[in-house]
């Protein structure tokens, strides 16, 4: 039973990267699930993790296309460098949610950016979140989405790393 789960994940580095892409499309629909039904804000770290799981689902995909080893190679170094600075966002912010500072700011709020700026530069601003970053607004199993996307961006670069590894130790060994 065991031996057909592994195999069902980790057969080969084009499948693997094919659930990572499954799983970040997952995390990503959550993500806006909670930002737009439940009415949670995202913070600029949010959002830069955001971009980096889309980066992440990009590269993966463009895995999963290709049958070439060193083709496979590359986008599993890719991921690694994109889960690693995942990672250190994600830490980050957990670091800040669990020793919040007297003060500090992610960014300027939606209506501060409208009033002060005009439009055309206020746009990118926008998107760039307005939520606290060192705060909690939800919790699954007592971890926080920041949490969470540590778990995620960790287990991403150790997927990445233990591929990787096995690519180098035994070239060639790429399966359809």
């Amino acid at each position: 039973m065991m031996r057909a789960l592994i195999s069902l994940f980790f057969a080969s580095p084009r499948r693997t990267l094919g659930w990572m892409a499954v799983a970040i499309v997952g995390m990503l629909s959550f993500g806006l699930y909670l930002q737009y039904h439940v009415g949670l804000t995202p913070c600029p770290m949010c959002i830069v993790q955001r971009y980096l799981y889309i980066l992440i689902f990009l590269v993966a995909l463009g895995g999963v296309f290709s049958r070439r080893c060193g083709v496979q190679a590359v986008v599993l170094t890719l991921v690694l460098v994109l889960a690693g600075s995942g990672v250190f966002v994600a830490a980050r912010q957990t670091w800040l949610q669990w020793h919040p500072p007297a003060f500090y700011s992610c960014g300027r709020d939606f209506y501060g950016l409208i009033e002060q700026m005009p439009l055309s530069q206020a746009l990118p601003k926008i998107f760039a979140g307005s939520g606290d970053c060192t705060a909690i607004d939800w919790t699954f199993l007592g971890g926080s989405i920041a949490n969470w996307s540590l778990l995620a961006y960790t287990l991403m670069a150790l997927v990445a790393l233990g591929w990787l590894w096995r690519l180098w130790m035994r070239r060639g060994m790429c399966r359809a």
